[in-house]
């Protein structure tokens, strides 16, 4: 038996063909988005922005799946009619503005080419003063429900967005009837619902992004809304009062659907999910396992058993229960730059490409940890967590007339090491124990050195999952089990984590020789962390660059 995982990234939709019995790969395809900049809509006039076209998600996902089918197609021991459910996962925030009747507004000739009516991309930040608007009225009065969300609304996520659009584009904001997920939008195209009323919303996005809280009776109260911007209240009325975990059914594939991706109508579809939150199912998260799903930027995905109490994280992207397992909290916390870092400095500074950047990490490899007298900090697209503050930005401190791009290169990695760090030691200041880390990624595949630094940094071994595809394999898991096991799919996540997921036999032990060295660099990066980060922070930064040089000097003995 067979199920299909797809996975909307940033720039690209990923379709995965997967034996359930073990999790092989009998066929894979990528589809590109067609509009924007590697697929990314902006404004010239606004370095913030950043839309995507509705139209470019159903296009790619025609041609990623049946790409994926006639690569499986090849071996004799496929059969597509053995093919028993469809799983999805997407990135979030991702609101696109609909019409009751499920159409993107984009769609529509008054609102052609309107960036506001077209889908608002995760990494979408123009709506900083909102965040900030929201998270200052809910720390009042609706504290309980900020947080669920780690204390700290941010400008990434759904309300701020809406409130943006309200405040910017008033057509755009009262043509929409709602605002979907593009995580529940696909799903509900699948299955042919035609109207965005009985939309299935997954309970990923709504807890990790909307603030929705099962014990407090679901999103914040309409009277949250009418303080914050009355015409607002007309969006939380669109909300429903249930949202649903991936192991439900969001429908069955309809005849459409069917006939354009050539599966059999009918295949149960699951509600769908963040990409982050199924590569975690799909790298193999339980409870003590950290998953680090390292890409542009980096998701740190932990579960734990209902059953366990479990506090409220200050300064991560949510604790939310059902989120990544049914059964179990799912704990979010993340960073929001870390390859897009890379890809910065070596294709936008240098001028170079991807081949630069693996030039870069042949000549970074063979510097000693301090040789460089360099110190990054790695918020150069903001800091979701641990601060939670789009508006800080990337430092790099000690260079000199004699610095070199490979060292920059290897402080820049070195920034996002520390980065993790700091999350995983807030999440074990309040308790939650970190018993293995597994990463999964490209990144975490295609750069050991990368990988040694982690290990170096954090001290703890590092693993990498089986499947170069965690989150279309997550996706595939929750297809299987959608069907369920009368249907020829599993009983439970469970069962089919134990079946299809697995780490590769590489993996990476901390040098504790190095880690020494590390732990002094740590402590100059903590300090510059909380000076730039932390309002009111009184440290004196004197010594710092002093420091830089003294390492340096030993490292280069």
């Amino acid at each position: 038996m067979f199920s299909i995982g797809i996975d909307y990234g940033t720039n690209s939709v990923r379709a995965i063909i997967v034996n359930i019995e073990d999790g092989e790969e009998f066929g894979t395809a990528v589809s590109n988005y067609k509009h924007g900049e590697d697929g990314i809509v902006i404004d010239p006039k606004d370095p913030h922005c950043a839309r995507q076209e509705p139209a470019d998600y159903l296009e790619s996902l025609e041609r990623a799946v049946k790409g994926a089918l006639r690569e499986a197609e090849r071996r004799k021991d496929f059969n597509k009619e053995k093919i028993v459910g469809i799983g999805l996962d997407a990135t979030a925030s991702t609101p696109i503005p609909v019409s009751q009747e499920m159409k993107p507004l984009s769609y529509y000739e008054e609102f052609r080419g309107n960036l506001n009516a077209m889908a608002w991309l995760w990494k979408d930040h123009t709506s900083s003063s909102e965040a900030e608007e929201i998270t200052e009225l809910a720390a009042g009065e609706y504290s309980d429900w900020l947080a669920r969300c780690g204390g700290k609304y941010s400008s990434e996520w759904y309300f701020a967005k809406i409130l943006h659009c309200y405040r910017t584009d008033r057509r755009v904001f009262d043509a929409a009837y709602t605002w979907l997920e593009l995580s529940d939008y696909i799903p509900a195209v699948l299955c042919n619902i035609e109207n965005a009323a009985e939309v299935k919303r997954n309970v990923c996005a709504a807890g990790h992004k909307a603030m929705f809280a099962e014990d407090l009776g679901g999103f914040p109260p309409e009277s949250f809304f009418e303080k914050l911007e009355p015409d607002m209240v007309r969006v939380r009325k669109s909300l429903p009062s249930t949202v649903y975990p991936s192991s439900v059914s969001a429908g069955k594939l309809g005849r459409e659907w069917a006939e354009r991706l050539e599966l059999s109508e009918g295949l149960p579809v699951a509600v769908g999910s963040i990409d982050a939150h199924l590569g975690a199912v799909g790298a193999g998260v339980a409870p003590g396992v950290l998953v680090k799903v390292l890409g542009t930027s980096s998701c740190d995905m932990m579960v734990q058993k209902d059953e366990v109490p479990i506090p409220v994280i200050k300064g991560v992207a949510g604790v939310v229960h059902n989120s990544i397992l049914p059964g179990y909290y799912g704990i979010e916390a993340g960073q929001s730059a870390v390859g897009d870092i890379f890809r910065w400095f070596s294709n936008i500074v240098l001028g170079g490409d991807d081949s630069t950047q693996a030039e870069l990490t042949k000549k970074a490899k063979r510097l000693k940890p301090g040789e460089s007298g360099l110190l990054a900090l790695d918020w150069n697209n903001g800091n979701r967590n641990i601060i939670g503050d789009d508006r800080l930005t990337g430092l790099l401190i000690g260079q000199t007339l004699r610095t070199k791009p490979e060292e920059i290169y290897r402080a820049l990695i070195e920034a996002t090491a520390f980065g993790a760090l700091k999350i995983i030691e807030r999440l074990e200041e309040y308790g939650v124990k970190i018993e293995k880390i597994i990463n999964c990624g490209g990144i975490a595949e295609k750069n050991p050195m990368l990988m040694q630094i982690y290990a170096d940094v954090t001290g703890r071994s590092m693993l990498i999952a089986r499947s170069s595809q965690a989150a279309a394999l997550g996706a595939a898991i929750f297809g299987s089990v959608a069907a369920g096991s009368s249907g020829g799919g599993w009983s439970s996540v469970g069962v089919a984590q134990e079946k299809m997921c697995g780490v590769k036999p590489v993996h990476y032990e901390p040098d504790m020789g190095t880690r020494e060295i590390y732990g002094e660099l740590y402590q100059l990066y903590s300090e510059l962390h909380d000076s730039f980060g932390r309002k009111g922070t009184k440290i004196e930064l004197f010594h710092v660059m002093k420091k830089l040089l003294e390492l340096k000097k030993v490292a280069n003995r």
